[in-house]
């Protein structure tokens, strides 16, 4: 993988982002993990919960935000690993803002009730909110989106996961080219 690329780790709560980011983070020398939760933190008042449907205004924002530091990073020569939930009905927006040309963009789509397990059994993070989690899986799973960005039922153990992704990068299975508004996609949607 060249250096100052970016790899987008995405999916429902509870898909494994987190964890499988920072491991893949860590498979390089010179990286950066840009944390996509964080920058909803930078909300001081005013705060909708992301996942309603009255959020989206402000989901924008939060993206077009972390999408220009994160396209900084990557300009700057790291391997670039964003974790947080950039569905694909904000993909556009968030490549557009990151001023790349091409990034990799990878769905991990666990079963919901995986998910539901991960979220509700997991320590240190302060998202445990079920119907959340199901109503974001819901929309993953329903997304129109090229399906070979999508990994159903990623494998056990991180180390697994990571070595899928990036023998995906490699073989280019994961690519998305940035293109200007309104340019149709080559991509076939599913």
């Amino acid at each position: 993988m060249p250096v100052g690329a970016l790899v987008v780790v995405t999916g429902p709560p509870g898909a494994g982002k987190s964890v499988v980011g920072r491991a893949l983070a860590d498979r390089f020398d010179r990286s950066v993990l840009v944390a996509g939760d964080e920058f909803f933190g930078f909300l001081a008042r005013g705060r909708i919960d992301p996942w309603l449907p009255e959020s989206h205004a402000q989901n924008e924002i939060v993206t077009r935000a972390a999408a220009l530091a994160t396209g900084e990073y990557v300009r700057g020569g790291y391997m670039t690993v964003y974790d947080g939930v950039i569905g694909p009905w904000l993909l556009e927006t968030f490549a557009l803002a990151t001023g790349l040309q091409s990034l990799e963009y990878v769905i991990l789509q666990p079963s919901v009730e995986r998910c539901v397990d991960n979220v509700r059994t997991r320590t240190g993070h302060a998202f445990s909110d079920e119907g959340a989690t199901r109503k974001m899986h819901d929309e993953f799973a329903n997304a129109t989106i090229d399906r070979r960005h999508v990994v159903i039922e990623p494998p056990d153990g991180v180390d697994a996961v990571v070595d899928l992704v990036l023998s995906g990068v490699a073989e280019g299975r994961f690519r998305y080219d940035v293109r200007s508004p309104g340019v149709p996609r080559g991509d076939p949607a599913s």
